[in-house]
């Protein structure tokens, strides 16, 4: 594979390279080249990931370091909390990391979003890199630094923004993902297109074979094409703050929701891929898209053989969930919804009554 690499930048803010390989030999290469050879390295990965991958990034990262060491925990999102960053703290004070330290996240994106946190918090912030291994976090949580670990049962609702040093993205890994998590990368690939790319969006269900074969010569490029898309829409709004950065969270308010009354027994992507069809619903009412354009979102989804209904859940009780969502803005949700394939906006005036028929619209019973 040609040696990839796209820059993530906001002059005056941050700079980073998002690397795309088929293997690890260049990992310490480029953590060299990114000022942080010959820093005490702490890998953090979970108990799924340790077997498969921690030893072979751990010698790459001996080449340019003579303190790597690693911190394994239970896999899960039940892990992403602050019981799990304490430990994690324990273990960077007793290899005595210090300021000029780094912290490797080899995983997914439980693993990257609790490490981000930790290098963001520890010491007051020391320097960080992402080394996701499935879909999900390659196209979505490895870019962007959003980090941040559950709270109770409000999701992500302890966190910071965090930049990381480095993203190395080793395709090959994909490889060995279960089809469960590599069709919840789908659902996160997918939103990317349908925020503000209907072409990308199309070309991938055209690719449909390919991409499910996860043939790296059709599957690279997508992920690179996704990686493209939130990059630059995080270098314009990094933290949130002009409402440009929120287009991200499309399909995730009730996404959320619905992952969290599950007590997460459905990947991430999958709810929101439901969050996807929720929002659809919404915009189809509004007249934002026709009834052809509501169809392709759904088609799309169950291509990739994602779900577009749930069962088992009550309507009032996700709509509930999605009060407790930190995308709250004075009291009323912000919702993104769609203005076409492709095309997507935030809006607060979504009613209370619109989001129930939406939500409806994705229940095959209501308990």
């Amino acid at each position: 594979m040609r040696l990839n690499v796209l820059h993530v930048t906001r002059p005056g803010y941050f700079s980073y390279p998002i690397v795309f390989q088929n293997d690890f030999s260049k990992l310490s290469d480029f953590t060299a080249a990114c000022g942080l050879d010959g820093k005490k390295i702490l890998v953090v990965c979970d108990s799924n990931v340790e077997p498969l991958y921690l030893e072979q990034v751990k010698q790459q990262l001996m080449n340019i370091s003579e303190s790597v060491s690693s911190f394994v925990f239970p896999a899960g999102e039940s892990s992403k909390n602050l019981e799990t960053v304490s430990h994690l703290y324990d273990a960077m004070v007793s290899q005595k990391l210090d300021r000029g330290s780094v912290l490797a996240a080899l995983g997914g994106g439980v693993t990257g979003d609790l490490t981000g946190f930790a290098a963001a918090t520890y010491m007051r912030g020391i320097r960080y890199i992402q080394i996701p291994t499935t879909l999900l976090s390659q196209v979505d949580s490895s870019v962007g630094g959003k980090t941040g670990v559950d709270f109770r049962h409000y999701k992500n609702m302890v966190g910071a923004f965090w930049q990381p040093a480095l993203v190395y993205m080793n395709f090959s890994t994909l490889a060995s993902l279960p089809e469960r998590e590599f069709k919840s990368g789908m659902g996160e690939l997918l939103k990317t297109g349908l925020i503000c790319d209907g072409e990308f969006f199309r070309n991938v269900v055209a690719n449909v074979e390919g991409i499910c074969r996860r043939d790296p010569e059709i599957l690279a490029p997508a992920v690179r094409r996704s990686c493209e898309i939130k990059a630059s829409i995080v270098a314009k709004d990094p933290e949130e703050k002009t409402g440009i950065r929120a287009l991200l969270n499309l399909g995730h308010t009730i996404g959320h929701a619905v992952e969290k009354l599950k007590d997460f027994s459905l990947s991430h992507g999958q709810c929101v891929a439901l969050g996807l069809c929720g929002c659809a619903y919404i915009s189809k009412t509004r007249g934002l898209i026709d009834e052809t354009e509501y169809r392709e979102v759904l088609s799309a989804l169950e291509t990739f053989g994602l779900d577009t209904s749930v069962s088992g859940l009550c309507a009032g009780d996700i709509l509930q969930a999605t009060r407790l969502d930190k995308k709250m803005d004075n009291g009323r949700i912000r919702y993104v919804l769609m203005k076409g394939i492709g095309n997507c906006f935030t809006d607060a005036s979504v009613t209370d009554q619109e989001q129930l028929d939406a939500i409806r619209s994705i229940l095959t019973d209501e308990a």
